[in-house]
C-alpha cells in the first residue's frame, strides 16, 4: 500500500504487472487445490452437524447481515466500502489460521481442516454466486468478463489442483513454508496493483477519515456479533467444548489469500483497492481478537483437564 502510494505503476508497466498476477493468482490456487485434502472433507461429511452449523454461519448468516450495508448513509460509508462490506460477507473461511488457532485452543483439529476445507471447496463457487447476487440486488452486477475469469484463473487451476492432490499433496505439506511465502508475495502483488489504481484513479478522494472510521467499528462489531452467536449456538447444540471452538473460530475467519485474488476478478481495478480494505480490515481484526480467545480456550480446557 506504502509503495502504491508513492511509486504507483501505470501505463504499459501497468498492463505487463497486470498479466504477471494472473499468472500468478492461477499458480496460486492450483497449489491452494493441490493442498487442500479431500480425504478430511469426506471423513468430516460424519460430523454434519458441525460442519453445518460452520458452513451456516460463513455462507448464510454473513451474506444476510451485509444487507444492513446498504441501509447506511453515504457519508458514513462510501459506495466502495459498502461494496467491500458486501464482497467480505460472501467469503469462505481460511485454511492455515483456523487449523493453527484451534490447534493453540485445544480444539478438535481434525474436526477444523474439515470445516476450513469444506468451505474453501464450496466458497470458490459460492463465494461469486453470493456476490453477483448481493450486489444486483443493491443495484450493481457483475459482468460476463468476470464470470470468465473466475472460471479461467480460479476454477480451473483450483480443480486442476484438486485432480494432482493424491501426488502433489504430501509434497507440498512438506514445503508449507515456503509455500506460505509464495501466498503472501501474490498479496502483495494484487494489493499493490490495486492501490495503484486508486491512485491513479483519485478514488481515495471518495472517502473521508469518518468514513474509514465507520468502516473499522463496523468490522469490529460484525466480528464480535458472529462469534458470540456463534458460541450461544454451540451451547444450545451442546456441542463439546473442543466442538465449540472449532465454531467460534473457523465460522467467524474471512480468508485473505482467496478473497484478495477474487476480488481482482470480480471488481473494476480502479475500485479494487478500496473493496479489498474491509476484508484487510477486519483479516486483522479476525486474527488479533481469535488469538486471545484461542488463549482464554486453552487456559479453560487445561484448568477442566487439571486435578482438583
Amino acid at each position: 500500500m506504502a509503495l502504491a502510494i508513492v511509486l504507483p505503476i501505470s501505463g504499459v508497466w501497468a498492463e505487463r504487472f497486470s498479466l504477471a498476477s494472473k499468472i500468478a493468482v492461477a499458480l496460486l490456487f492450483f497449489l491452494y487445490g493441490a493442498r487442500l485434502p479431500r480425504e478430511a472433507v469426506v471423513a468430516g461429511l460424519i460430523r454434519w452437524r458441525l460442519h453445518l452449523t460452520v458452513l451456516s454461519l460463513n455462507f448464510i448468516l454473513y451474506p444476510l447481515l451485509s444487507l444492513l450495508w446498504g441501509l447506511l448513509p453515504a457519508f458514513l460509508l462510501a459506495p466502495p466500502l459498502t461494496a467491500g462490506m458486501t464482497y467480505l460477507c460472501c467469503l469462505p473461511s481460511t485454511v492455515q489460521s483456523n487449523v493453527a488457532l484451534v490447534a493453540s485452543a485445544k480444539g478438535d483439529v481434525a474436526a477444523a481442516v474439515c470445516a476450513a476445507s469444506a468451505s474453501n471447496l464450496l466458497g470458490v463457487v459460492l463465494a461469486p454466486a453470493l456476490v453477483g447476487l448481493l450486489m444486483h440486488a443493491q443495484g450493481a452486477a457483475i459482468s460476463i468478463d468476470a464470470i470468465e475469469g473466475i472460471v479461467i484463473q480460479l476454477l480451473l487451476p483450483f480443480a486442476a489442483g484438486q485432480l494432482v492432490h493424491p501426488w502433489l499433496g504430501k509434497t507440498l505439506d512438506r514445503h508449507k513454508a515456503k509455500l506460505s511465502i509464495y501466498d503472501r508475495f501474490t498479496i502483495m502483488m494484487i494489493v499493490y496493483s490495486a492501490f495503484s489504481a486508486a491512485i491513479i484513479g483519485n478514488v481515495w478522494r471518495q472517502v473521508t477519515p469518518l468514513q474509514l472510521l465507520t468502516l473499522a467499528l463496523l468490522c469490529g462489531a460484525l466480528f464480535t456479533f458472529v462469534i458470540m452467536l456463534a458460541i450461544r449456538v454451540s451451547r444450545l447444540q451442546r456441542f463439546p467444548v473442543e466442538d465449540e471452538i472449532v465454531v467460534a473460530i473457523c465460522g467467524t475467519q474471512k480468508g485473505l489469500v482467496v478473497g484478495i485474488p477474487m476480488a481482482s476478478l470480480i471488481f473494476p481495478a480502479a475500485s479494487v483497492g478500496l473493496i479489498v480494505l474491509p476484508l484487510m480490515i477486519y483479516h486483522q481484526i479476525q486474527l488479533i481478537a481469535c488469538a486471545v480467545i484461542a488463549g482464554r480456550y486453552a487456559r479453560r480446557t487445561e484448568a477442566a483437564r487439571s486435578p482438583a
